[in-house]
């Protein structure tokens, strides 16, 4: 299971600079990011090398930042993979409150970021599928 830190930041100019500049402070990787905003606040939401250490790096310089477990998936780069992927999840009868894309650098392969209220669900019925979840 993945770790992906979410963090709350007010949407003004040079945010994110600041936010990946605290990570390269650290020398923590980025190995998938979605950022959702809206007029005042943002929410960045990262699966990253060292959670624990970014999150605590990140409060440190005045950032409400959280740490939740994801499920990410490797899948095919081919049309259609994700809608079957989310018709393995459904047929689960799973609900999936979000997901985004990145991809796995040892293999080169896409991956699926999943976040739902019951990862270790998500994980059993992908796996009994036969994706690959890292």
């Amino acid at each position: 299971m993945l770790k992906q830190i979410s963090i709350y930041a007010e949407n003004k100019k040079g945010a994110m600079q600041n936010i990946t500049k605290i990570l390269l402070d650290n020398e923590i990787n980025i190995w998938g990011s979605v950022t959702n905003d809206s007029a005042e606040y943002g929410i960045v939401r990262m699966v990253v090398s060292d959670a624990e250490l970014a999150c605590r790096a990140l409060n440190e310089n005045g950032y409400l930042c959280r740490s939740v477990n994801v499920i990410g998936v490797e899948v095919a780069d081919e049309v259609g993979m994700l809608n079957k992927l989310l018709v393995s999840i459904q047929e689960g009868n799973i609900n999936v409150d979000y997901l985004y894309l990145s991809f796995n650098r040892r293999s080169g392969m896409p991956v699926m970021v999943f976040h739902s209220e019951e990862p270790r669900e998500v994980e059993n019925v992908l796996k009994q599928k036969g994706y690959t979840v890292l």
